[in-house]
């Protein structure tokens, strides 16, 4: 078969290798500007992470793994001396991480620690994917794509779980969250491939191949392990994926309609046959909203930097109302919308990729071929300015240690870590404490901190005006051992200022926050002191 023939019905055409190279047995391989940028990015993000210490919401994931770890099939409740079926965090991802602990004897929190390479690698490597489905013709894209992400957000820092500036993803970096955004981008890739876009990468699909019915189904399964994953990352996945299939999904025949419903289907029954929980009653529990209420406070200063991206949107809408960056951003301003108007604040998590749109848009932009006309030379100048105004106010302390700062950029939090008490309390026994990393080493708390679909939220809300009523300075002896029986508290962690009771024993202290350990059962004949 002649080349040319070759060409037309798809098959690769072999190359006549000359010179050298045929000595060689091939072409050589030379790295793109993404794969030399992505892997310095990729040293350099895990190095500023891993300098981090435990905080925020680290306590709980590590708590997750701790419990997995203990039992694999049947954990007990993340941070509560309670049954944990029907919490969402006994994921396949969690799951997994349990198995691995159980495997090597790590704690859940190294294991966390040692998630961050693997989440970010999957992430990195999505982005790549999916900026190469949208723009294959553009070596530096997905290097503009990925600057943009970590820095076009605000003057002021926004940090939560899934967000991907980089101040905010050193601390999140193991998460499930992480894991999920990268799941994501690949999800959004394959369904730009599968309805045929203009910007696929693939022009020819034999029988066997991705449009086949069997790459429907996988498609389908990825987007049920992300629902399963991170169920608030699901959604902006889903609307993704309705901005993809919308836009360049061509010829709306009964076969293509079937195609897609398979893939929904796949979806909706893996997260079905997952044992651990049901996660199609998720939309239901509202548990976390009030929790969530915050992230919708001061959003100009966390976000108006990617709005320099919004013109470059506006091109491609001019060019086409379909192009899916144009769909996907409108969709996520409305589900973000429906969160505030219907108090379901938990849809506000969507806002860090509802961001994806305009970012990318602007990268795409900017990784076209020079000469640039005026507008896009204008459009690079406020872009660059504003990603130095992103990195200088918000995101330098991220990767600039303290040490070799001399401009004194804003660090990631640094709470103190509480190993000098998880070495004196056992896997299991329960504290009265407020510090929310104490799960990440193994106890458990009387009163959760989190709300937890899983738990009943009045059983949570008892459990913390019962806390409340056992440090109350007016709390009698009789009122604080019923506490302790009811909920069999062991060990008491207090701040500087509370009142150790007179019935427990200090056992250790911290010289850093003064914060005090005391065992509640002292010996006999002892007296608790203060």
């Amino acid at each position: 078969m002649t080349r040319t023939a070759q060409t037309e019905v798809g098959l690769p055409v072999r190359r006549t290798a000359r010179g050298a190279t045929a000595l060689r047995g091939g072409t050589p391989w030379h790295p793109t500007p993404y794969q030399v940028f992505g892997g310095l990015f990729w040293l350099v993000l895990c190095l500023a992470s891993w300098r981090v210490p435990m905080c925020c919401d680290f306590g709980q994931h590590a708590a997750v793994v701790e419990r997995l770890k203990a039992n694999l099939l049947h954990p007990a409740h993340p941070t509560a001396d309670l049954p944990g079926e029907g919490s969402p965090f006994y994921s396949p991802y969690t799951v997994a991480q349990g198995a691995f602990a159980r495997l090597t004897g790590l704690a859940g929190w190294e294991v966390v620690r040692l998630s961050a390479p693997l989440n970010l690698w999957v992430l990195l490597t999505g982005i790549g994917r999916f900026v190469r489905v949208l723009a294959p013709r553009r070596p530096w894209a997905p290097v503009c794509a990925l600057l943009a992400m970590v820095l076009l957000w605000g003057t002021e820092r926004a940090w939560s779980s899934g967000y991907l500036g980089l101040m905010s993803m050193t601390g999140n970096l193991g998460y499930p969250s992480t894991f999920a955004i990268g799941l994501t981008f690949w999800a959004w890739a394959l369904t730009g491939t599968l309805a045929g876009g203009i910007g696929g990468p693939v022009r020819y699909v034999g029988p066997s191949g991705l449009r086949s019915l069997s790459g429907y189904k996988g498609l389908g399964v990825l987007y049920g392990l992300i629902l399963l994953v991170h169920p608030i990352t699901a959604s902006a996945a889903a609307l993704g994926a309705l901005a993809f299939v919308a836009g360049w999904q061509r010829g709306w025949r009964a076969a293509v309609v079937a195609r897609w419903a398979v893939t929904g289907a796949a979806a909706l029954m893996v997260a079905h046959l997952w044992p651990y929980f049901d996660v199609l009653t998720l939309p239901g529990n509202h548990s976390m909203d009030a929790l969530h209420r915050r992230l919708y406070e001061g959003v100009p200063g966390h976000y108006w930097l990617a709005l320099i991206g919004v013109p470059a949107l506006w091109l491609r809408a001019r060019r086409s109302w379909r192009d899916p960056l144009v769909l996907m951003f409108a969709l996520d301003c409305l589900a973000v919308a429906f969160g505030w108007v219907s108090g379901h604040y938990t849809y506000g998590r969507i806002l860090g990729l509802a961001l994806v749109a305009p970012q990318f848009a602007l990268a795409i932009e900017l990784a076209a071929a020079r000469p640039w006309p005026v507008w896009r030379r204008a459009l690079g100048m406020v872009a660059a300015v504003g990603a130095c105004v992103g990195f200088v106010t918000v995101q330098a302390g991220a990767v600039v240690p303290r040490s070799l700062d001399p401009v004194r950029f804003d660090q990631p939090p640094r709470w103190p870590s509480y190993d000098w008490a998880a070495r004196h309390i056992k896997p299991g026994e329960v504290v009265i404490a407020a510090p929310r990393l104490i799960p990440g080493y193994g106890p458990n708390l009387a009163a959760p901190v989190w709300p937890d679909a899983g738990l009943d939220e009045r059983e949570r809300v008892r459990r913390l005006a019962a806390v409340r009523g056992y440090l109350d300075p007016a709390s009698t002896r009789a009122r604080r051992s019923a506490v302790v029986r009811r909920y069999h508290v062991r060990w008491l962690l207090l701040t500087r200022w509370s009142r150790v009771p007179e019935e427990a024993t200090v056992v250790d202290w911290s010289r850093r926050t003064g914060e005090v350990l005391a065992r509640v059962a002292p010996r006999s004949g002892q007296k608790g002191r203060r």
